[in-house]
């Protein structure tokens, strides 16, 4: 098979990165195997298409090449995995205007991409919005392709990234309007995990956490349900509820948005009460001022929900 031919942007981007890592651009055409002229020809084309021209690179003390500002954003962005990167990616990275790359739990998203938005919108910061499940939002974050990303813990291993613990959710039980659980246990005030027995239940996808919390559950306890449906989001999760009649286990989201009114939901007793945690993760390193911002106007909006 013959080698890829990686996009004329690409190679553009690659003799810029050899420049900032080899200091110079002789030392980067030396790396590459190129003439000097090669690499000066593709950091100016760089420029030009991504920067209207305004430099990515300037020479500081000793006459050793530094980053610009626009160069400094790119440059942070050149970990992202090539495939991510095409041109539009590359214009946001090396843009003047404030960009702000935000990642999203989807079910998050229903309550707090409004605030987010309006916040955005009033700091004039462009506003990039990408959605994913925990693994892929968190592998964003550590190559970069996101400055900000909201989600549900448990989180799965990570290093490169720093967390905020933002909001606190304890366990409730939701059934659906004409569930057998509704019918017997409507006026109840909690539940046990041993009421669901012989419920219908809709469950978590096996590889997210709640899924295997609740198979611990009803393992613990001796309880058996019938599993109708699994989903992956509350964005799935009611409309399985209703047409199958059923109940499940699941975070209370109330502090960040009600739930359906036609739907029973019971707090959870459990001996060891467990809780999920919304939280906020970026790349190593500090927050950016619009990040700072876009979680200081988060942080006041679920402080006045608890």
């Amino acid at each position: 098979m013959p080698p890829r031919k990686l996009q004329r942007h690409l190679v553009w981007l690659e003799s810029f990165t050899a420049a900032v890592e080899a200091g110079s651009i002789e030392a980067a055409a030396e790396h590459l195997g190129v003439a000097r002229s090669v690499v000066s020809e593709h950091i100016r084309a760089l420029e030009e298409a991504l920067a209207d021209g305004a430099a990515l690179l300037e020479r500081g003390p000793g006459r050793r090449l530094q980053l610009s500002a626009r160069g400094e954003r790119l440059y942070a962005g050149t970990q992202t995995p090539l495939h991510q990167l095409d041109v539009k990616r590359l214009m946001d990275l090396a843009r003047v205007e404030p960009t702000l790359r935000l990642g999203l739990n989807p079910t998050l998203s229903m309550s707090l991409l409004g605030g987010i938005a309006q916040d955005a919108a009033a700091a004039d910061l462009k506003l990039v919005v990408g959605f994913g499940g925990s693994h892929e939002l968190m592998r964003q974050v550590q190559t970069r392709q996101q400055d900000l990303a909201l989600d549900f813990t448990p989180l799965p291993p990570h290093e490169g990234v720093d967390t905020e613990s933002l909001l606190r959710m304890s366990f409730v039980v939701i059934a659906g309007p004409d569930s057998a659980l509704a019918r017997t246990h409507a006026s109840r005030r909690s539940l046990d995990v041993k009421d669901l027995q012989d419920q219908r239940f809709v469950d978590w996808l096996r590889d997210d956490p709640y899924g295997g919390a609740n198979s611990a559950r009803f393992a613990a306890h001796g309880v058996s349900v019938t599993e109708v449906g699994r989903v992956e989001s509350f964005l799935h999760l009611y409309e399985l509820l209703r047409a199958y009649k059923a109940c499940t286990i699941a975070p209370d989201v109330r502090p960040t948005q009600p739930f359906p009114p036609d739907l029973h939901v019971w707090p959870l007793r459990e001996q060891e009460p467990q809780v999920v945690e919304v939280v906020a993760v970026w790349p190593s390193g500090g927050l950016s001022p619009a990040v700072q911002s876009l979680l200081d106007g988060l942080r006041r909006r679920l402080n006045k929900r608890r």
